[in-house]
């Protein structure tokens, strides 16, 4: 008996031990999440909505991550994908600069990288998100990977929007001795500006959605809150608060897009 007693005591010696060493670690994360300036992440059993630090201090700045990660990689989306759309349509058949050879060759590639699924695509070219922004973390490395897999996106739908233009008002801009670039921006773009902002309104939409996939994978944001909040530490008025905030997002970005198309449709 008196050996079991002996292994028994070893025992709560034992656990005792590694209770104050987990203590010590989580004071130490305590005491270095303060330094950093980051509440310490709470879980079950701990405060919840208005008591909880992952709502009442952290939301709002992953919120304007959010939207500073969706209208960065959207202005370079649209710089790049509207002239590729518009090199797709003149290089395709009966364009300004028909090319059947090129015009192959820059399509396969616009499929090419628009095949890859987004999250393959973020945790392959981390290497060049690093290269570009010194990092892979953070809502500003973010906006690269959202870039690349955008641009051949809104490439396709602005390709899709020009070749609705009818011809005659090509031909006739033609003979009034236009040139190429003219007829580009002052004809074709002009002609489908509506349905120009109704596809970058699906770009913005679309790429809040994927900001969301970069969060999830160290980018911040509100993808980011609800994976290590509402997620990993189970808090689901964490993870309703983040999902309510895109809801809300979306339907602000969907209806100024739909006032823009109608501001600029005259027909």
């Amino acid at each position: 008996m008196s050996y079991v007693a002996h292994i028994v005591g070893s025992l709560a010696d034992s656990g005792n031990v590694l209770a104050q060493l987990w203590q010590t670690a989580m004071d130490n994360l305590a005491l270095a999440s303060a330094q950093a300036g980051h509440p310490l992440p709470t879980g079950p059993g701990d405060p919840t909505w208005g008591d909880n630090p992952a709502i009442t201090r952290e939301m709002l700045p992953a919120t304007l991550q959010t939207l500073g990660t969706t209208l960065l990689s959207g202005f370079f989306t649209i710089l790049l994908g509207l002239p590729l759309g518009l090199l797709l349509v003149a290089l395709g058949p009966k364009g300004l600069l028909e090319n059947r050879t090129v015009f192959q060759v820059v399509s396969f590639i616009v499929n090419v990288v628009r095949s890859f699924p987004f999250i393959i695509l973020v945790i392959w070219i981390a290497p060049f998100t690093r290269l570009v922004t010194g990092t892979s973390l953070g809502w500003k490395a973010a906006c690269v990977p959202l870039v690349i897999g955008a641009v051949p996106f809104f490439a396709r739908l602005v390709e899709t929007n020009i070749l609705s233009v009818d011809e005659g008002k090509i031909e006739a801009a033609k003979m009034m001795g236009a040139r190429r670039a003219q007829i580009m921006w002052g004809v074709q773009v002009r002609e489908v500006l509506p349905a120009l902002i109704q596809s970058t309104t699906v770009l913005i939409i679309t790429l809040i959605g994927y900001s969301a996939i970069t969060g999830t994978l160290g980018g911040g944001g509100l993808g980011q809150m609800a994976m290590n909040y509402g997620y990993n530490r189970y808090q689901s008025d964490t993870m309703l608060v983040a999902v309510v905030l895109f809801v809300v997002i979306v339907q602000v970005f969907q209806m100024v897009g739909d006032m823009l198309s109608r501001l600029v449709d005259h027909r």
